[in-house]
């Protein structure tokens, strides 16, 4: 069974930092896309960052750049979302999502393009 877990959310103060696991049990993520999203209350899912398993490029939503890393390790079948500098609108549960097809590249930030997802983990960032 094909299963995606996140885990390392919390409460950060401003300025803080976390990262945050996406481990994968039932598959091997080496052919997947792995996207993170966010859902804040009362808004719609965003998408912040995606990997691609065909060549390793990376993708971030223009709120996050220069800010969150994301990054694989196939040998753990996980994959991370670094996240520095946070600030109180980062506020949100985070979701992790994997997609096999399109080659293993990252077919943009549109959750309905994406079949696998996580449970979320929250992210709190107050002071």
């Amino acid at each position: 069974q094909l299963q995606l877990v996140e885990s390392g959310g919390g409460l950060v103060q401003p300025g803080g930092s976390l990262r945050l696991s996406c481990a994968a049990s039932g598959f091997t993520l080496d052919y997947y896309a792995i996207g993170w999203f966010r859902q804040a209350p009362g808004k719609g899912r965003e998408g912040v960052s995606c990997i691609s398993s065909s060549d390793g490029s990376t993708y971030y939503a223009d709120s996050v750049k220069g800010r969150f890393t994301i990054s694989r390790d196939n040998a753990k079948n996980t994959v991370y979302l670094q996240m520095n500098s946070l600030k109180p609108e980062d506020t949100a549960v985070y979701y992790c999502a994997a997609e096999v097809r399109y080659g293993g590249r990252c077919p943009g930030f549109i959750p309905d393009l994406f079949g696998s997802w996580g449970q979320g983990a929250q992210v709190t960032v107050s002071s």
